[in-house]
């Protein structure tokens, strides 16, 4: 039987455990050049020592105009390789492996002077009018994210993390709802999103796996739900995603047509639905925090994978009390394992 700290592995991708660290912003590049500081290296590998198999990166942008804030982590520079490259030497030393979330934030980018996006459609009321993206400057951008995953895999990490989900730019592309160009990307709402994975896809040895993160379901007036979805992702699938990483929402302020759940596991059965459709490896993620909730996940079969995200802000070491919970085999680093000792 499968349970939470059973290793997987896919492709070259050897967990020892089954708990990711999601991809969570920190805001925290105080010099706004986008490059990793002392407060992200102590980050991430505090999550190391804690015991996650998988660390993703937050979300780390292709241009500066692409951040959500100028606080945000950046790729677009070789400049930014070597202090991403110490945070994986580190992370590796502690057991544990780690992805880099790749991103855009289109519309959403806050503090861009003018954000861009598929169509001239604002988030909300308070946020700016993005530019549309000419066709030529869409194929500009998938070069952008490109040359943002050679950079990441010259940083030395284990996989990638394509972010497609929370009403950014590759959302933003897929949505009915923020999409409305007349061009090919128009045509085919999910062009955008498979030439990049295509142009990720490039740029990575053929062992490392693919992680696309998308958003299931909408939370907005007219919204797209699980069926379209299974639709858009298995092209995605087919174009080279490896692995699903289902949340949802994100794309508009929360209307009247739905509520995202406030309960434990509310997004769970999205990743099954996802999962059996096509017969893809997820991750599961959403108020995972209860190590027994997380465990049924992976011993229910509902997903591969589970992220656990406030959980791990609170508490770095989630994964081994989790272990310690669920009686599993602990391997704490030999400086914590009197707080483990059973007994």
């Amino acid at each position: 039987m499968k349970h939470l700290f059973t290793p997987y592995e896919m492709k070259s991708l050897s967990l020892k455990n089954r708990v990711v660290m999601p991809p969570m912003c920190q805001y925290s590049v105080t010099a706004k050049d986008g490059i990793a500081n002392e407060w992200h290296y102590a980050h991430y590998v505090s999550r190391a020592v804690g015991g996650a198999g998988l660390i993703i990166i937050e979300m780390t942008d292709v241009e500066p105009d692409g951040r959500i804030t100028d606080y945000d982590l950046g790729l677009w520079s070789d400049d930014h390789i070597p202090a991403l490259a110490r945070i994986v030497d580190a992370v590796h030393q502690h057991g544990a492996k780690i992805g880099i979330q790749i991103a855009h934030a289109g519309r959403k980018a806050e503090d861009a002077e003018l954000p861009v996006a598929p169509s001239a459609i604002p988030f909300d009321e308070n946020s700016k009018t993005p530019r549309a993206l000419t066709t030529e400057e869409v194929e500009q951008m998938v070069e952008k994210f490109r040359l943002a995953v050679r950079r990441a895999v010259q940083a030395g990490v284990d996989t990638i993390e394509i972010h497609g989900a929370h009403g950014y730019l590759i959302h933003q592309f897929v949505s009915p709802l923020t999409n409305k160009r007349n061009d090919k990307y128009g045509q085919d709402r999910t062009l955008f999103g498979k030439e990049v994975i295509k142009a990720a896809k490039s740029e990575m040895p053929d062992h490392m796996p693919l992680i696309m993160r998308i958003s299931a379901r909408e939370y907005v007036e007219g919204g797209y739900g699980i069926n379209e979805s299974i639709a858009f992702a298995k092209e995605l699938k087919e174009a080279g995603v490896d692995l699903f990483h289902i949340s949802a929402g994100g794309e508009g302020q929360i209307a009247a047509a739905g509520r995202p759940g406030t309960h434990a596991g509310y997004q769970v059965p999205l990743a099954r639905a996802i999962r059996e459709a096509l017969n893809i490896p997820v991750i599961a993620v959403g108020r995972l925090d209860d190590p027994a909730l997380a465990n049924s996940v992976i011993g229910n079969e509902d997903a591969d994978l589970v992220a656990v995200g406030r959980g791990m802000l609170r508490n770095p070491y989630w994964a081994l009390e989790a272990a310690s919970v669920l009686h599993k085999e602990i391997d704490p680093p030999r400086q914590y394992e009197r707080g483990f000792a059973r007994g």
